[in-house]
């Protein structure tokens, strides 16, 4: 599977650093190269290095380390990115380690580089450049059928490719779409527009229910994708459709894939119309 961790990995991640950075100070900001995807902050250890985590949070597929200087340190997990909570040395491809007064050693690992970390000032969802686009949380209250009827009024592309686009709502990727598509039983080649408001009002719960159990699964194992103790993510076992190309969907069905912008959609033709 080549998809990227999404909001349920990352949200796992976001979960499993905070009882190891959460109200502790930062005794020591180290980089072991100068980028990943981009370049790192020039001052991110000046900046990071003696200032106490006040919390962590995140937006999107982005997790959020916050600091009592008012300093948030952004982090994408790219491809294969994830945080080793178990100390020891530098490996080959840890390329930044947070020390904390407690002792503990975070190293983020990502082995092809595809991540990202940024560091800014003040109020990060709005001061953070990909922040402000953004559409609402899934999980959030602003997330509705009212939302997405109003989103997709005239919308001729694919209800998938709408769900993907991030400034329709945030976080959402192509596994957790692909699994939600089919609990509620909508095509992703329908065209948004053409999608029936009582359709919408199902897909609402379906996302949600979707990502829930995601998340209290720790997530899907993609490629290399641990959560921060080193745990595989467990949701995979409860794939609806991803990646079941041939086998039975619950309605009797058989799964089917096919390719849409560059990237493949599993789901049932049987239940999904």
């Amino acid at each position: 599977m080549r998809d990227m961790p999404e909001l349920p990995e990352v949200e796992t991640t976001v979960r499993g650093l905070a009882p190891f950075l959460e109200g502790q100070r930062l005794t020591a900001v180290t980089t072991f190269r100068p980028d990943l995807r981009r370049p790192f902050p020039v001052d991110l250890a000046q900046r990071l290095t003696g200032a106490t985590v006040t919390g962590l949070s995140r937006r999107a597929k982005y997790g959020i380390v916050s600091t009592d200087r008012d300093d948030h340190m952004i982090f994408h997990l790219g491809m294969s990115g994830r945080w080793r909570t178990e100390g020891g040395e530098a490996g080959k491809h840890d390329h930044l380690l947070l020390e904390t007064g407690a002792g503990h050693r975070l190293f983020l690992h990502d082995p092809r580089r595809f991540g990202s970390v940024d560091l800014v000032a003040g109020d990060p969802l709005a001061s953070f450049a990909a922040f402000v686009t953004l559409g609402p949380e899934p999980l959030s209250d602003d997330f509705n059928a009212a939302h997405l009827a109003r989103t997709f009024a005239a919308r001729r592309a694919p209800i998938k490719a709408m769900l993907l686009d991030q400034t329709v709502v945030a976080g959402l990727g192509n596994i957790y779409v692909c699994e939600a598509l089919n609990m509620a039983r909508i095509s992703p080649l329908t065209a948004a527009a053409d999608v029936p408001k009582a359709k919408l009002k199902a897909l609402v719960p379906a996302i949600k229910t979707v990502l829930a159990a995601a998340i209290a699964a720790g997530g899907s194992t993609l490629r290399d994708f641990l959560s921060p103790e080193g745990d595989l993510g467990y949701f995979a076992k409860d794939w609806r459709v991803y990646g079941r190309e041939g086998e039975r969907c619950e309605c009797g069905g058989t799964v089917a894939r096919v390719v849409q912008g560059g990237r493949s959609t599993f789901h049932c033709p049987e239940c999904q119309r």
